[in-house]
This record gives structure tokens, C-alpha cells and sequence, in this order.
């Protein structure tokens, strides 16, 4: 039975207030040190584009200020190319990025 697209909202803004736990008091050079920290916010990523992913498009579409199609292709480079992963995207996706989606997300609640 698929999951309601509410479901799927509300594992990207866990998934992004998990992230926020672990990067809270970090800079990119201590995120880069600590590989820890490195896997927990990666998995929180692919967790957040397995989820956008599955969201119907009707839902996407409706938040169309969101490029989805990124969130997807970040998931996919994360699960396929682990240890290809730049740190620095992933860095400025933590910082840069995760705002904007939350508060998409929960608007689309």
C-alpha cells in the first residue's frame, strides 16, 4: 500500500531536523573531519530523496519553487556513488538549502 504524500513530508522535515542535530555547531572543516557526522546527515539526504521521489507529481507541482528533480538526483549520487560523494555539496545543501524545503513542506501539510 503506498504511503499518503503527508507521510512522505513529514520524513523530509524529520529527516531535516536531524540533520540541523548533527551540523548544529559545525563548520565544514569539522564536518569534513568527522566522518560520523558525514554518514548521518548523507543517509538523512538519501532519506529526503527517496521521499521526494516517491511524492506524487500533483504534490510536486504544487511547489513548483522546490527543484525536485535535484533533491532525486542528489539521492541517486548519494545511494550510487557513495564514495564519490563531494562533501562540499553536501555541505551547502546542509546549509544553503534545507530551509527553503521545510517550510515548503509545511505549507504542503
Amino acid at each position: 500500500m503506498p504511503r499518503d504524500y503527508k507521510q512522505q513530508l513529514d520524513d523530509i522535515i524529520q529527516a531535516i531536523t536531524f540533520i540541523r542535530e548533527y551540523v548544529k555547531d559545525m563548520d565544514y572543516k569539522a564536518f569534513e573531519a568527522d566522518r560520523k557526522t558525514q554518514h548521518a546527515v548523507i543517509h538523512n539526504l538519501e532519506v529526503i530523496g527517496e521521499a521526494a521521489r516517491s511524492m506524487p507529481d500533483e504534490v510536486k507541482d504544487n511547489a513548483a519553487e522546490i527543484e525536485w528533480y535535484k533533491i532525486i538526483a542528489l539521492r541517486n549520487i548519494l545511494i550510487h556513488e557513495y564514495f564519490g560523494v563531494n562533501l562540499k555539496i553536501v555541505w551547502d545543501v546542509v546549509r544553503n538549502k534545507l530551509d527553503a524545503l521545510e517550510s515548503t513542506c509545511r505549507k504542503l501539510l
